[in-house]
């Protein structure tokens, strides 16, 4: 007698889909809603959606920070902004002639104004004569 058995493949036991079917709260609860074969062959979907959720805050959390630094230096800017205004104000009020020499007769420096305007002092060259 032929053994015919030989070439014959095991099939997979077919699933039993109406069973997978069923959800309820107490599936949920103990865990085995996880278990079923289409939460397993979805698992590297869910993976990637978890992954882009976390990026997705992580991105946004950066771009809060980056808008608050923004800020921050907007205002310091302003600020330093109106310091050196303030500050060439009061260089131009000190520089001037009446100011110059106030303070230079409040120090006692021994200087005086001039009275008379300044001569201006010509040198001949060589190459002139």
């Amino acid at each position: 007698m032929v053994n015919y058995r030989k070439n014959i493949d095991f099939i997979d036991e077919p699933v039993d889909y109406r069973e997978e079917k069923k959800f309820s709260a107490k599936n949920l609860i103990d865990g085995s809603v996880l278990t079923r074969n289409w939460v397993v062959n979805k698992v590297p979907f869910i993976m990637f959606l978890t992954f882009l959720a976390i990026l997705y805050i992580a991105n946004r959390y950066h771009a809060e920070r980056v808008v608050r630094e923004t800020v921050k230096m907007q205002r310091e800017v302003k600020e330093l902004r109106f310091e050196s205004i303030t500050t060439a104000a009061d260089l131009m009020y000190i520089s001037k002639q009446s100011e110059v020499a106030r303070m230079v007769k409040e120090k006692k420096l021994g200087l005086e104004e001039l009275v008379e305007p300044p001569s201006k002092i010509v040198i001949e060259s060589k190459k002139e004569r």
